[in-house]
């Protein structure tokens, strides 16, 4: 294995970097910014690039384009590459590799997404933090960590904070495993976005506008499908929606704890959910999202969610304050003006065509097994007037996923 220190050669560099005065670029930081580049530029496969404990102000994006490197710093909140006042490049880090590990070490302040790996193969990312530290901001990057079109992907023991879209966000990909991460102050804390075979465990969503999102948007590449959602924390995801106008998460309630949105076979198990304004679990269809492309939608989309499965998870709190006129108007009119809606709401759109006896085809229902737990029919096609409380046609089992397996398995 090629190892490649990034050696510190200015004795001074470490206080210069950790000065409080603008981000302006001093001769070190370039000087320090032009070799990490390069070295990102000369790397072969087996490269380990090592970053020392700093704190280091770049102004221009980085990007790796040579399969089987790894990028390694000294801890989260050692290692810290600061892109405040960048000026060049959307990115962060751009990575166009294959078994790519990153981890230990922080990306702060990045103009767009934080880290975007772009159609690789076994990918890690382990203990990186991301965030923008002027706290929640629209003019903050999209995304924190950002896979898309990738394979084979570990996400684990990481920070992210404060992204204007989703901190760490899956698109388009399969074999995934989010574990062990937390979220906060992002609109969506966690999102799997049309990707087929996803496990995200052991996280804790917080402060976010919706804790963890498992969506299927129109247009991509690929529909998702096989998500188990699991032994997660996600509570008090209140903070206002901060998303940038147009895009699809800016339809995300304040306020809502689990969402799944037109994906199909999604289990939701285990998890610890408090607390959350709006709705604690919403199950919802790409009608409800408010949220159109103007190319229109391809005609292969299906917009319903189906095959959801929610079993054996803890609930406290939360419904006691939704986000928007139309669903205050709903809370009140079927709770009263104290009451709060159940934990989970379904806002009821379903494919006619498929239903036999006025339920969808069983591999296709929405089934709760959660002891009491109630849920709402919010009559979305009907612009929520005949909204229903009945549990009834939840009382079902769905068969259950197997776990994800990661393969190769990432090295620890």
């Amino acid at each position: 294995m090629r190892k490649t220190h990034l050696a510190v050669i200015i004795p001074f560099l470490l206080a210069a970097c950790s000065s409080p005065q603008a981000p302006t670029q001093s001769s070190t930081d370039a000087s320090f910014e032009a070799q990490l580049q390069q070295q990102l530029l000369d790397a072969k496969p087996g490269s380990v690039i090592e970053i020392p404990a700093g704190h280091y102000h770049l102004q221009r994006g980085l990007s790796l384009r040579t399969d089987g490197v790894t990028i390694k710093g000294a801890g989260k909140d050692q290692t810290v590459l600061s892109f405040k006042g960048q000026v060049v490049g959307p990115e962060g880090l751009l990575v166009n590799a294959n078994d790519f590990t990153i981890e230990n070490l922080a990306l702060e302040d990045t103009k767009g997404d934080a880290l975007k790996i772009n159609q690789g193969k076994n990918i890690t990312i382990r203990g990186v933090r991301v965030e923008w530290t002027g706290g929640p901001k629209t003019t903050n990057g999209a995304y924190g960590l950002y896979p898309v079109k990738t394979q084979n992907v570990l996400i684990e023991d990481s920070v992210v904070i404060g992204a204007s879209d989703a901190g760490i966000y899956v698109g388009q990909s399969d074999n995934i495993v989010v574990r062990r991460n937390h979220a906060e102050y992002n609109v969506a804390g966690i999102e799997i976005e049309n990707s087929v075979n996803a496990d995200v465990y052991d996280n804790t969503t917080t402060n976010n506008t919706g804790g963890i999102l498992v969506f299927n948007m129109p247009n991509l590449s690929q529909a998702g499908h096989s998500s188990r959602v699991f032994k997660n924390k996600v509570f008090g995801n209140n903070t206002d929606n901060f998303a940038a106008k147009g895009a699809a998460v800016a339809s995300v309630p304040r306020g809502a704890g689990v969402v799944v949105n037109s994906n199909d076979k999604v289990e939701i198990f285990d998890n610890d959910i408090a607390d959350n304004q709006s709705v604690n679990i919403i199950i919802s269809s790409y009608f409800s999202t408010n949220y159109y492309n103007k190319r229109g939608v391809a005609a292969e989309y299906n917009p319903y969610p189906k095959g959801i499965f929610i079993y054996d998870n803890r609930f406290k709190g939360g419904g006691d304050s939704p986000d928007g006129f139309k669903l205050k108007a709903l809370k009140t009119a079927v709770y009263g003006i104290n009451g709060r809606f159940p934990d989970i709401l379904w806002d009821g759109y379903v494919n006619e065509k498929t239903l036999v006896n006025g339920l969808p085809p069983d591999g296709e229902r929405f089934c709760v097994q959660n002891g009491d737990v109630g849920v709402i029919n919010a009559d979305g096609p009907h612009d929520y007037k005949n909204p229903s409380t009945d549990t009834k046609p939840y009382q079902c089992t769905l068969p259950k996923l197997p776990p994800v397996v990661l393969d190769p398995e990432p090295k620890a």
